[in-house]
């Protein structure tokens, strides 16, 4: 059997099969109130069985209240392990906004110190999002917290917080059959820098089931659950229903030969991953207990060619777009509603804008740098918005360490940012300018521009400058054109 606990940090393991409390949120629907205390004892046959593992947030309903009724009632001296999240509202946050969520989530745990509290941004390019890294690391200097982890964060801007030195162990996102972004990157970056995945919509909503081997394509009314309106926006995405019976026919196939279900197969294929530390399957509590289901994952041994027939179906979907966390920040916006309207009620600007001489219209990015030499981070003139050169600043420090990459992912999320805050967006850019220190730091620069130009393709130029100011590896400029 494959072990059942895996080390997240030295002081912190959990079961390799997490179960995941957002349908709680979902059963809470249309003011549907829960037995809190009965739901709350539903939990003891998980952790009877070895899933000591739960994993909730500030918005999955009554859940964090629930795990706290759990583990001071009925856990009975089992090691239990609580993971929780904060998603703060887009716009940032001041200090005090940060210690009251820790305080909120202390208080419905029922508990002195979080085992993990993982983190959200919605928008990289307002850099609020690393000032409550900040203040979330000094709560856990003060023992609030054992653990920080991110959750839905891409690769890049993980990249940028391990280089920042913020202490993260592990970043949730979503990893499936039918999703395999995490391939393209997050999972090497995790591997290097000793961060655990862990992968939610392993089951794509129940669809990676034998409930639908053979069935008709369901139309959205006969979607019953969020998670079910949710995944079938990924299986549209990867190809659609006829592509995706080719993938369950497959699964079916191994899971005939082990004796096991095709949930099993679909979860054991992405835990076996070596960047995952464990996989979380969501859980109605008191309504569909599959305990024994979810152990069986652990108990059969898969070959290499066991794989083969659904490597083949995976090959044939179309990749679903973008990197991990993307569903969350731009289209296709793969959730319940197609759209953030059930996350946020609005998506502030970065930054304030202000009235400037000759009908011009100014952002500041707060740098000490626009202080002393007296100059705006952008400038919109009618439909021109231009952009200062800019470098990894947030504030008195250097954002992304001595990464190149990060630093330069960095600039141009600040770039992005002034120009969201002056009424256009970054495929408005139609030229950047690249200034780099260290000529031996080009390529990693240049392919992290690429990487977030290579679908703008605006005119461009690298040179490599002596900047002003320690650390700083790049510097970056931009003109944009709104509507361009």
């Amino acid at each position: 059997m494959k072990d059942t606990h895996i080390e997240l940090a030295p002081d912190l393991k959990i079961s390799r099969i997490v179960t995941g409390l957002w349908q709680i949120a979902d059963m809470e629907r249309d003011d549907k109130v829960l037995d809190l205390d009965l739901t709350a004892r539903s939990m003891k046959a998980y952790s009877e069985a070895g899933l000591t593992t739960f994993d909730m947030a500030d918005h999955y309903g009554s859940a964090e209240k629930i795990a706290g009724i759990f583990t001071n009632r009925y856990a009975d001296g089992d090691d239990v392990q609580v993971l929780t999240k904060w998603v703060p509202k887009p716009g940032g946050s001041s200090k005090e906004d940060v210690q009251k969520a820790v305080d909120c989530a202390l208080h419905r745990l029922q508990t002195e110190q979080l085992d993990l509290l993982q983190y959200h941004a919605w928008n990289y390019a307002d850099p609020s999002y690393l000032d409550e890294l900040f203040w979330l690391q000094e709560l856990q200097d003060e023992g609030l917290i054992k653990h920080l982890g991110l959750t839905n964060f891409d690769t890049a801007h993980l990249n940028i917080v391990l280089q920042t030195g913020i202490r993260v162990v592990s970043n949730q996102v979503c990893y499936s059959l039918l999703d395999q972004r995490v391939a393209d990157g997050m999972d090497q970056l995790c591997e290097e820098q000793g961060v655990k995945i862990l992968a939610f919509g392993t089951l794509a909503g129940g669809f990676l089931t034998e409930k639908w081997l053979d069935q008709d394509e369901p139309k959205d009314r006969k979607l019953k659950t969020w998670s079910q309106m949710k995944y079938k926006r990924y299986i549209d995405e990867a190809g659609g229903w006829d592509k995706f019976q080719v993938l369950l026919k497959a699964l079916n196939l191994t899971a005939d030969k082990h004796d096991v279900s095709m949930a099993n197969v679909a979860t054991r294929f992405v835990l076996d991953q070596p960047a995952v530390g464990a996989v979380i399957i969501g859980a109605r509590l008191g309504e569909s207990e599959y305990i024994q289901n979810n152990l069986d994952i652990l108990k059969f041994t898969p070959k290499e060619e066991d794989w083969e027939a659904v490597r083949a179906a995976m090959n044939e979907l179309d990749p679903i777009p973008g990197d991990c966390g993307d569903e969350y920040r731009k289209a296709p916006y793969l959730t319940a509603s197609g759209d953030l309207s059930h996350h946020v009620e609005k998506m502030p600007p970065p930054y304030k804008k202000r009235a400037g001489p000759g009908g011009r219209e100014l952002v500041l990015s707060g740098t000490v740098w626009e202080d002393i030499a007296g100059f705006s981070r952008a400038v919109r003139k009618g439909d021109r918005i231009l952009v200062s050169g800019t470098t990894a600043t947030h504030g008195d420090k250097v954002i992304g360490g001595n990464d190149p990459a990060a630093q330069a992912h960095f600039a141009i999320d600040k770039i992005e940012g002034a120009i969201q805050s002056l009424g256009g967006k970054l495929e408005d850019v139609v030229r950047t300018r690249v200034y780099i220190n260290n000529v031996d730091d080009w390529e990693p620069i240049a392919r992290a521009h690429g990487q977030r130009f290579r679908h703008i393709q605006p005119a461009n130029t690298l040179v490599q400058a002596g900047l002003i100011g320690k650390g700083y590896l790049v510097e970056i400029e931009a003109e944009a054109l709104i509507g361009s």
